[in-house]
């Protein structure tokens, strides 16, 4: 019933479902600079109920504008007309669209500016400076998160860049869906992340438990083809060169279709996100609720994650192409399994959560058991007490003298494990068991994540004798945030014992190049 649910935690399924279907009531509106609200709303409402709206700005101001039904968007569809610009428009009639004002209304008078909902985070500089008016560590990862964190008008407008991709997969195939996964879902995507999508036809599945009724079996006829794959790739190319012709807003569109995992890349200038479009693959999307439900169980989990996340892009440890780095989604499991190895425990293991799950719960993917509960309820919460402060300075100490030669990691059992083969940093992938999820990373990336984790646990500890008088300081979290080493390198060298001096030269030189470049960026500024 709806008063459960209410009470209860919604599942990761109930909320992706709600959002889905709110993206479908919604339309973008492109507005003039000089815009009278009220006006614009009472305008609107003459075709339904309006929800909900915000404004952001990405070359001029928008407005989401959520109507209480879907029927309201046909009546507003009705009423708006065709561009009269004089060359050729592809003639598909989408849920964005353009306002201006009539010259005959003058009403400068009444105009107010909108409230603009931020669409990005702050830079780190500006970061550093917040975090330097805190009372505490722990308070200052908490602003490092409110910074950071998707705002629920990001999450809005990126399940409406899903929706409108969705009305021209529905061209083809009437009853797909297109669904976000990956960071925009999952609780720690960061404002300005890339939009995951993926291509669903999920009443292929249900349909085959209906059919066998009475005397007779029916199925549809269906065209043929070799593989699965194949199938992908026919598909993302058609929706590719659709998405590429005649959906307004959509630039830059790149198939990738020899890929491990084929996608469409593509801006969505409308919503200003870089998009990927791929076709279904329900281990991503057990991932992704993985990782939301750990999210959810506890406020220090994406303080945490998010912090280790900065850090590690502001000292080069991941970066945003690909390529030797530790990847962000390596970087969120090595702090679960940390989480999950506090004493108490403040995460589960997948394995307990495993031991939770029901009937429904139950997911066999292509071999692999991807079970585990999905009502936050069942799960009890951790009696552990530490502070952010605390776990932070461990979580650099833990990983700073963690025998990597050895030992990998595994979030089923919550345990280091030895290795199965000798990759330098193995995270065994939490649903394809054979799989380890940092295979790209190489040793040199590897060792300078070490020498960095070791740098921050010891700036950490000298931290807790230190009276902070000046309010102007860097101190805390905030003396993690700028590079190391300007202003005295040698002090690395020191708490380098111990690592193979083969890769310190390579290690060094990729910190003076981090450095030049920060210098370059901060001399660009």
């Amino acid at each position: 019933t709806d008063a459960e649910v209410n009470t209860r935690k919604k599942t990761f399924t109930e909320v992706q479902e709600e959002r889905l279907e709110q993206a479908e009531r919604t339309v973008l509106i492109k507005c003039p600079s000089k815009l009278n609200e009220k006006k614009l709303l009472q305008y609107l409402s003459s075709h339904g109920n309006i929800k909900s709206h915000f404004f952001f700005e990405n070359h001029g101001i928008h407005a989401l504008i959520e109507f209480s039904e879907k029927d309201s968007i046909a009546s507003l569809q009705d009423a708006v007309g065709v561009p009269s610009a004089a060359e050729h428009y592809v003639p598909f009639k989408s849920r964005l669209f353009t306002l201006t004002l009539n010259n005959r209304v003058s009403q400068a008078a009444r105009e107010t500016p909108v409230h603009l909902s931020p669409q990005s985070h702050i830079p780190v500089k500006e970061l550093i400076q917040k975090l330097c008016h805190a009372d505490s560590i722990s308070s200052q990862m908490y602003i490092l998160l409110n910074e950071y964190q998707l705002t629920e008008e990001n999450i809005k407008l990126r399940f409406l860049a899903c929706s409108l991709v969705r009305d021209f997969a529905r061209a083809y195939f009437p009853d797909s869906t297109v669904k976000p996964f990956g960071s925009s879902v999952n609780s720690f995507g960061k404002l300005g992340c890339d939009v995951d999508m993926f291509l669903d036809f999920h009443n292929t599945q249900k349909q085959a438990a209906k059919v066998k009724k009475g005397p007779f079996e029916m199925e549809f006829q269906m065209k043929r083809l070799p593989s699965e794959r194949l199938a992908t790739q026919k598909i993302l190319s058609v929706i590719g060169d659709c998405l590429d012709n005649f959906a307004p807003g959509c630039v830059n569109v790149q198939k990738i279709l020899n890929a491990r995992c084929p996608l469409v890349k593509f801006s969505h200038q409308p919503t200003g996100f870089q998009c990927d479009l791929s076709v279904s693959n329900s281990i991503a999307i057990r991932s992704s609720e993985l990782l939301y439900i750990y999210g959810c169980l506890d406020p220090r989990v994406r303080a945490l994650v998010f912090t280790v996340r900065c850090w590690a892009r502001v000292h080069g440890l991941t970066n945003s192409v690909p390529g030797s780095w530790i990847t962000n989604f390596s970087l969120t499991m090595m702090v679960m399994f940390f989480l999950q190895k506090r004493s108490p425990p403040i995460i589960p293991t997948l394995d307990q959560l495993k031991e939770l799950a029901d009937e429904k719960d139950k997911h066999m993917i292509g071999g692999y058991d991807c079970s585990f509960v999905s009502d936050l309820s069942k799960i009890k919460p951790t009696k552990n007490t530490e502070t952010l402060e605390k776990l932070l300075g461990d979580f650099f100490e833990y990983f700073g003298n963690f025998d990597f030669r050895k030992n990998s990691i595994n979030l089923r059992k919550g345990k280091e494990v030895n290795k199965p083969e000798s990759s330098p940093l193995y995270i065994w992938n939490p649903f394809e068991q054979d799989l380890n999820i940092s295979k790209n990373v190489n040793q040199p990336q590897l060792e300078k994540f070490i020498a960095m984790a070791r740098e921050s646990a010891w700036i950490l500890q000298k931290e807790d004798k230190t009276q902070h008088t000046i309010d102007k300081e860097v101190w805390g979290l905030a003396a993690l945030l700028v590079p190391f080493g300007k202003s005295n390198p040698n002090k690395m060298k020191n708490r380098m014992k111990g690592i193979g001096s083969e890769t310190i030269r390579s290690l060094l030189d990729s910190l003076k190049l981090n450095n030049a470049n920060n210098l370059q960026k901060a001399v660009g500024k």
